[in-house]
Protein backbone atom coordinates (compact mmCIF):
# COMPACT_ATOMS: atom_id res chain seq x y z
CA UNK A 1 0.00 0.00 0.00
CA UNK A 2 2.77 2.47 0.95
CA UNK A 3 5.53 1.28 -1.00
CA UNK A 4 9.21 2.76 -0.69
CA UNK A 5 8.10 6.66 -1.17
CA UNK A 6 10.55 9.31 -1.11
CA UNK A 7 11.09 10.96 2.44
CA UNK A 8 12.48 14.59 0.89
CA UNK A 9 15.40 16.39 3.02
CA UNK A 10 16.01 19.92 3.43
CA UNK A 11 18.32 22.85 4.75
CA UNK A 12 19.04 22.74 8.34
CA UNK A 13 18.35 26.27 7.40
CA UNK A 14 15.20 25.50 5.77
CA UNK A 15 14.04 23.62 8.57
CA UNK A 16 14.38 26.90 10.97
CA UNK A 17 12.14 28.84 8.61
CA UNK A 18 9.44 25.57 9.18
CA UNK A 19 9.63 26.68 12.63
CA UNK A 20 7.65 30.24 11.88
CA UNK A 21 4.38 28.62 10.65
CA UNK A 22 4.48 25.78 13.11
CA UNK A 23 4.72 28.51 15.86
CA UNK A 24 1.71 30.26 14.27
CA UNK A 25 -0.20 26.95 14.37
CA UNK A 26 0.78 25.99 17.52
CA UNK A 27 0.24 29.42 19.19
CA UNK A 28 -3.39 29.60 17.10
CA UNK A 29 -4.65 26.19 18.60
CA UNK A 30 -3.37 27.17 21.73
CA UNK A 31 -5.63 30.43 21.86
CA UNK A 32 -8.17 28.11 19.99
CA UNK A 33 -8.03 26.10 23.46
CA UNK A 34 -8.46 28.98 25.80
CA UNK A 35 -10.85 30.41 23.60
CA UNK A 36 -13.36 27.50 23.45
CA UNK A 37 -16.62 27.19 25.52
CA UNK A 38 -20.29 26.27 25.59
CA UNK A 39 -22.78 28.37 23.18
CA UNK A 40 -20.17 28.81 20.65
CA UNK A 41 -20.63 27.74 17.18
CA UNK A 42 -17.69 26.32 15.09
CA UNK A 43 -17.59 28.41 12.72
CA UNK A 44 -16.82 31.08 15.10
CA UNK A 45 -13.90 29.37 16.17
CA UNK A 46 -12.85 29.31 12.64
CA UNK A 47 -13.22 32.80 12.18
CA UNK A 48 -10.73 33.37 15.37
CA UNK A 49 -8.42 31.41 13.94
CA UNK A 50 -8.14 33.20 10.54
CA UNK A 51 -7.37 36.66 12.44
CA UNK A 52 -5.29 34.86 14.61
CA UNK A 53 -2.95 33.43 11.33
CA UNK A 54 -3.27 36.60 9.16
CA UNK A 55 -2.33 39.09 12.13
CA UNK A 56 0.65 36.93 13.18
CA UNK A 57 1.99 36.93 9.25
CA UNK A 58 0.51 33.86 7.56
CA UNK A 59 -2.22 32.56 5.36
CA UNK A 60 -4.67 29.59 6.47
CA UNK A 61 -3.25 26.95 4.18
CA UNK A 62 -6.44 24.61 4.57
CA UNK A 63 -8.77 27.56 2.77
CA UNK A 64 -5.82 26.71 0.10
CA UNK A 65 -6.75 23.30 -0.95
CA UNK A 66 -9.49 22.75 -3.65
CA UNK A 67 -13.22 22.79 -2.44
CA UNK A 68 -12.35 24.42 0.81
CA UNK A 69 -12.56 27.39 2.31
CA UNK A 70 -12.48 27.45 5.96
CA UNK A 71 -9.09 27.90 8.27
CA UNK A 72 -9.54 24.74 10.78
CA UNK A 73 -11.30 21.45 9.91
CA UNK A 74 -13.63 20.88 13.62
CA UNK A 75 -14.50 17.52 14.44
CA UNK A 76 -17.07 17.19 17.44
CA UNK A 77 -18.09 13.68 19.05
CA UNK A 78 -18.35 10.85 16.00
CA UNK A 79 -16.40 12.98 13.75
CA UNK A 80 -12.63 11.75 13.12
CA UNK A 81 -11.34 14.46 11.04
CA UNK A 82 -12.11 17.21 8.08
CA UNK A 83 -15.66 18.76 10.13
CA UNK A 84 -16.53 21.41 8.54
CA UNK A 85 -16.88 24.43 10.86
CA UNK A 86 -20.80 25.87 10.30
CA UNK A 87 -23.60 26.66 12.97
CA UNK A 88 -23.11 23.84 15.38
CA UNK A 89 -23.51 24.94 18.62
CA UNK A 90 -20.91 23.39 21.33
CA UNK A 91 -22.15 22.06 23.98
CA UNK A 92 -20.61 21.10 27.42
CA UNK A 93 -18.81 17.51 27.59
CA UNK A 94 -18.70 17.42 23.30
CA UNK A 95 -15.29 16.11 22.33
CA UNK A 96 -13.92 18.49 20.08
CA UNK A 97 -10.89 18.37 17.91
CA UNK A 98 -9.07 20.73 15.78
CA UNK A 99 -6.72 20.50 13.05
CA UNK A 100 -5.25 23.72 11.59
CA UNK A 101 -2.40 24.91 9.27
CA UNK A 102 -1.31 27.72 8.51
CA UNK A 103 1.92 29.15 5.52
CA UNK A 104 4.62 31.13 6.96
CA UNK A 105 7.20 32.38 4.11
CA UNK A 106 5.66 29.84 2.24
CA UNK A 107 6.95 27.09 4.46
CA UNK A 108 3.72 24.85 6.11
CA UNK A 109 2.89 24.08 9.19
CA UNK A 110 0.17 21.50 10.44
CA UNK A 111 -1.27 20.35 13.82
CA UNK A 112 -4.38 19.71 15.53
CA UNK A 113 -5.59 18.86 19.25
CA UNK A 114 -8.25 17.37 21.16
CA UNK A 115 -10.17 19.13 24.25
CA UNK A 116 -13.53 18.36 26.15
CA UNK A 117 -15.55 21.44 25.70
CA UNK A 118 -16.44 22.93 28.99
CA UNK A 119 -13.25 21.86 30.71
CA UNK A 120 -11.99 18.43 31.88
CA UNK A 121 -14.16 18.18 34.35
CA UNK A 122 -17.46 18.07 31.70
CA UNK A 123 -15.84 14.94 30.25
CA UNK A 124 -17.02 11.54 30.33
CA UNK A 125 -14.29 8.76 31.80
CA UNK A 126 -14.02 7.09 28.57
CA UNK A 127 -13.67 10.72 26.51
CA UNK A 128 -10.80 11.37 28.76
CA UNK A 129 -9.38 8.37 28.51
CA UNK A 130 -9.68 8.40 24.40
CA UNK A 131 -8.37 11.50 24.70
CA UNK A 132 -5.79 11.24 26.52
CA UNK A 133 -4.73 7.74 24.65
CA UNK A 134 -4.74 9.88 21.67
CA UNK A 135 -1.81 12.28 22.78
CA UNK A 136 0.14 9.81 24.21
CA UNK A 137 0.59 7.89 21.22
CA UNK A 138 1.29 10.86 18.68
CA UNK A 139 4.25 11.70 21.09
CA UNK A 140 5.66 7.87 21.41
CA UNK A 141 5.31 8.03 17.32
CA UNK A 142 7.57 11.21 17.65
CA UNK A 143 9.70 9.99 19.72
CA UNK A 144 10.48 6.94 17.63
CA UNK A 145 11.66 9.17 14.42
CA UNK A 146 14.92 9.09 14.40
CA UNK A 147 17.48 9.08 11.62
CA UNK A 148 18.96 6.30 10.19
CA UNK A 149 15.61 4.46 11.14
CA UNK A 150 13.03 3.11 9.17
CA UNK A 151 10.14 6.14 8.97
CA UNK A 152 7.22 2.84 9.93
CA UNK A 153 8.73 2.86 13.44
CA UNK A 154 6.37 5.81 14.01
CA UNK A 155 3.17 3.94 13.29
CA UNK A 156 4.70 0.78 15.17
CA UNK A 157 5.01 3.03 18.24
CA UNK A 158 1.83 4.85 17.70
CA UNK A 159 -0.02 1.77 18.00
CA UNK A 160 2.18 -0.08 20.79
CA UNK A 161 1.04 2.96 22.84
CA UNK A 162 -2.60 2.83 22.23
CA UNK A 163 -2.68 -0.94 22.57
CA UNK A 164 -0.52 -0.36 26.03
CA UNK A 165 -2.80 2.45 26.92
CA UNK A 166 -6.11 0.44 26.04
CA UNK A 167 -4.69 -3.03 28.10
CA UNK A 168 -3.66 -0.53 30.96
CA UNK A 169 -7.35 0.95 31.03
CA UNK A 170 -9.43 -1.73 30.32
CA UNK A 171 -10.61 -0.13 26.68
CA UNK A 172 -10.25 -1.42 23.49
CA UNK A 173 -9.29 1.30 21.23
CA UNK A 174 -9.81 1.64 17.25
CA UNK A 175 -6.54 2.74 15.30
CA UNK A 176 -8.31 4.49 12.03
CA UNK A 177 -6.02 3.28 8.81
CA UNK A 178 -7.83 5.07 6.10
CA UNK A 179 -6.06 8.07 7.07
CA UNK A 180 -2.36 9.00 8.10
CA UNK A 181 -0.06 11.38 8.13
CA UNK A 182 2.63 12.71 5.64
CA UNK A 183 5.41 14.92 4.62
CA UNK A 184 5.60 18.63 4.88
CA UNK A 185 7.18 21.17 3.33
CA UNK A 186 6.92 23.65 1.06
CA UNK A 187 3.25 21.56 0.28
CA UNK A 188 0.94 20.96 3.31
CA UNK A 189 0.60 17.11 2.04
CA UNK A 190 3.88 15.65 0.65
CA UNK A 191 5.18 12.05 0.46
CA UNK A 192 5.79 10.06 2.12
CA UNK A 193 2.30 8.98 3.87
CA UNK A 194 3.02 7.97 7.71
CA UNK A 195 0.71 5.47 8.52
CA UNK A 196 -0.41 5.56 12.33
CA UNK A 197 0.04 1.30 12.71
CA UNK A 198 2.61 -0.92 12.39
CA UNK A 199 3.00 -1.75 8.91
CA UNK A 200 4.66 -4.83 7.10
CA UNK A 201 8.05 -4.35 5.37
CA UNK A 202 9.95 -1.52 4.94
CA UNK A 203 9.53 2.50 4.53
CA UNK A 204 11.40 5.04 3.76
CA UNK A 205 14.40 5.26 6.07
CA UNK A 206 14.33 8.50 7.99
CA UNK A 207 17.70 11.10 6.82
CA UNK A 208 18.92 14.38 8.22
CA UNK A 209 16.18 17.55 7.96
CA UNK A 210 13.40 15.66 7.13
CA UNK A 211 9.94 16.96 8.38
CA UNK A 212 7.01 15.21 8.90
CA UNK A 213 3.15 15.47 10.10
CA UNK A 214 2.73 12.54 12.70
CA UNK A 215 -1.40 12.34 13.38
CA UNK A 216 -3.21 9.57 15.10
CA UNK A 217 -6.78 9.70 14.85
CA UNK A 218 -8.10 6.83 17.76
CA UNK A 219 -11.96 6.03 18.41
CA UNK A 220 -13.58 4.44 21.38
CA UNK A 221 -14.56 1.65 19.08
CA UNK A 222 -14.34 0.03 15.75
CA UNK A 223 -12.06 2.35 13.38
CA UNK A 224 -14.39 1.36 10.11
CA UNK A 225 -15.60 5.05 9.06
CA UNK A 226 -18.05 7.17 6.40
CA UNK A 227 -17.27 10.60 4.36
CA UNK A 228 -20.70 12.25 4.80
CA UNK A 229 -22.09 13.89 2.05
CA UNK A 230 -20.35 17.17 2.36
CA UNK A 231 -17.71 15.21 0.70
CA UNK A 232 -15.44 16.02 3.95
CA UNK A 233 -16.28 15.39 7.17
CA UNK A 234 -15.39 11.72 8.32
CA UNK A 235 -17.32 9.73 10.90
CA UNK A 236 -17.16 6.22 13.32
CA UNK A 237 -18.93 4.21 11.12
CA UNK A 238 -20.43 2.52 14.89
CA UNK A 239 -21.18 6.39 15.98
CA UNK A 240 -18.05 6.03 18.65
CA UNK A 241 -16.03 8.85 19.38
CA UNK A 242 -13.19 9.87 18.05
CA UNK A 243 -9.86 12.07 19.16
CA UNK A 244 -7.26 13.63 17.05
CA UNK A 245 -3.74 15.18 17.53
CA UNK A 246 -1.14 16.10 15.09
CA UNK A 247 2.53 17.82 14.88
CA UNK A 248 4.76 18.16 12.32
CA UNK A 249 8.14 17.30 13.66
CA UNK A 250 11.68 17.79 12.24
CA UNK A 251 13.79 15.08 12.55
CA UNK A 252 17.81 15.91 12.91
CA UNK A 253 21.06 14.45 13.61
CA UNK A 254 20.87 15.60 16.59
CA UNK A 255 17.52 14.70 17.92
CA UNK A 256 13.90 16.04 17.33
CA UNK A 257 12.37 19.48 17.10
CA UNK A 258 8.29 19.90 17.35
CA UNK A 259 7.62 22.76 15.59
CA UNK A 260 4.59 23.28 16.01
CA UNK A 261 4.53 22.93 19.85
CA UNK A 262 5.44 26.59 21.53
CA UNK A 263 8.29 24.57 23.73
CA UNK A 264 9.35 23.05 20.98
CA UNK A 265 8.58 19.73 22.27
CA UNK A 266 11.05 20.29 25.62
CA UNK A 267 8.45 18.87 28.11
CA UNK A 268 7.86 15.34 26.40
CA UNK A 269 10.77 14.66 24.47
CA UNK A 270 13.52 15.19 27.38
CA UNK A 271 17.07 14.25 25.69
CA UNK A 272 15.98 13.64 22.24
CA UNK A 273 14.36 17.43 22.26
CA UNK A 274 17.45 19.11 20.09
CA UNK A 275 16.20 23.24 18.55
CA UNK A 276 18.13 24.43 15.48
CA UNK A 277 18.74 27.56 16.90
Amino acid sequence: MFGRERLETKTLDQVRAMRAPGLVVGECLAMLAGAVAPGMTTLGLDALAETFIRDHGGRPSFAEVPGYRHTLCTSVNEEIVHGIPGARVLAPGDLLSIDCGAIVGGWHGDAAISLIVGGRDAGSPDDLALMDATQDSLWAGIGALQVGRDLFAVGAAVEESILASGQRLGRTFGIVEDYVGHGIGREMHMSPNVPNYAVKGRGPTVRNACTVAIEPMITLGAQENDVLPDQWTVVTTDGSRASHWEHTVACHDGGIWVLTAIDGGADRLGTAYAPLI
